[in-house]
C-alpha cells in the first residue's frame, strides 16, 4: 500500500471540494458573484489546498494527534477531531488569501470596507463550513481513495 500515493489522492480531492465550496461561498457571501471572480478565487484557493496537503502529512498529524487527545482512531469522536484538526490546518490560511486578495480587489476599485470585519466574517463562515465539508466527505473521499488502490476489496484490474 502506497501511503504517498493516497495522501497525494487525498489532497487532490479534498483540495478540490474545499476550494470549490469555499470560493463560492465567499463570493457569494460578497454581494457580487462574478464567473471571473469565481474561478479566481478557486485556483488561488486550490494552489494553496495543494501545497498545505503536499507538505503536511494528515495521516500522520491526525494519528499524532488521536493519541495525544486520547481519542480511538475509527470512532465518530475521532472522526469529529480530526476533521476539526484539518479544518483548523487548511481554512485559516485559505481564507486569509481569498479576503486579502477581495479585500485589494474592491479597495483597487474604490471600495471602502473595512478589512477586519470582512476577515472576521469571512473566518467564521469559513471554519464552519470548511468543517461540515471535512466531516462529510473525508470518509467518502477515503474509501473511494482506498478502493481505487485495493485497500478493502479486490485490486483494480489493470490492461494486461
Amino acid at each position: 500500500m502506497d501511503m504517498k500515493k493516497i495522501g497525494r489522492q487525498m489532497s487532490l480531492l479534498m483540495g478540490v471540494t474545499l476550494s470549490f465550496c469555499l470560493s463560492l461561498a465567499g463570493v457569494l457571501s460578497s454581494g457580487k458573484f462574478t464567473v471571473p471572480g469565481f474561478l479566481i478565487s478557486f485556483v488561488v484557493s486550490l494552489v494553496i489546498s495543494l501545497v498545505i496537503g503536499f507538505l503536511v502529512p494528515m495521516k500522520r498529524v491526525n494519528d499524532a494527534l488521536d493519541a495525544k487527545v486520547g481519542v480511538k482512531p475509527g470512532t465518530m469522536g475521532a472522526r469529529a477531531f480530526e476533521s476539526l484538526i484539518s479544518d483548523l490546518i487548511y481554512t485559516p490560511i485559505i481564507t486569509v488569501a481569498m479576503i486579502t486578495l477581495a479585500h485589494r480587489n474592491a479597495a483597487s476599485h474604490g471600495a471602502k470596507i473595512p478589512y477586519v470585519p470582512m476577515l472576521l466574517k469571512g473566518m467564521a463562515l469559513s471554519l464552519v463550513l470548511g468543517y461540515i465539508l471535512i466531516f462529510v466527505f473525508m470518509p467518502i473521499f477515503m474509501k473511494l481513495v482506498l478502493k481505487k488502490n485495493g485497500v478493502g476489496g479486490p485490486p483494480p484490474q489493470g490492461r494486461p
